[in-house]
């Protein structure tokens, strides 16, 4: 069985890792949309679809690897032209992991299986305060998987964050 999970991952951190695990454990195999993918480097989109899909790649083992196939989803101002654009960038798949509820209603009128993601530490866990916590040199690295830091350190994403 197939599944799907799409984030912004803005950046990866470890309750998006969690996710990840969970959908794991439900499927065979789980394609990953890299959502907003099409978004011009911007404050809420600071990093590029490449750069999220280095963070994921280098804080993730190899029998992750092998399970999981990443996919660029890029957003569309019609969310049922959305899920149709999906359907073209993504294989065949059974279940939606999304904690979305406008996703979990279209998919649910597809007949497509939603299943929730428990939430791991979500008031600590978001990608928003993990940026501000980056941008005001608070600590952040005990948020994130170790394979992240390196990408953002590597991207210098303090002054990147500043700066946008």
């Amino acid at each position: 069985m197939n599944g799907l999970l799409i984030g912004r991952f803005q950046p990866f951190h470890l309750g998006h890792l969690e996710a990840l695990q969970f959908a794991l454990s439900k499927v065979d195999k789980l394609w990953l949309g890299l959502g907003s993918s099409n978004k011009p480097i911007e404050q809420n989109n600071p990093f590029s679809a490449e750069e999220r899909k280095k963070m994921i790649l280098s804080s993730i083992d190899d029998s992750m690897k092998n399970k999981i196939t990443i996919y660029f989803i890029p957003d569309l101002d019609n969310h049922v032209k959305w899920i149709e654009k999906i359907d073209t960038i993504v294989p065949k798949f059974d279940i939606v992991f999304s904690n979305d509820p406008l996703t979990d209603h279209l998919y649910s009128k597809r007949s497509v299986q939603v299943m929730t993601i428990p939430f791991l530490k979500r008031d600590q866990l978001s990608g928003t305060r993990v940026r501000d916590l980056i941008k005001s040199d608070q600590k952040w690295d005990d948020l994130i998987p170790f394979g992240t830091k390196l990408i953002l350190e590597n991207l210098d994403a303090k002054n990147r964050l500043k700066i946008l």
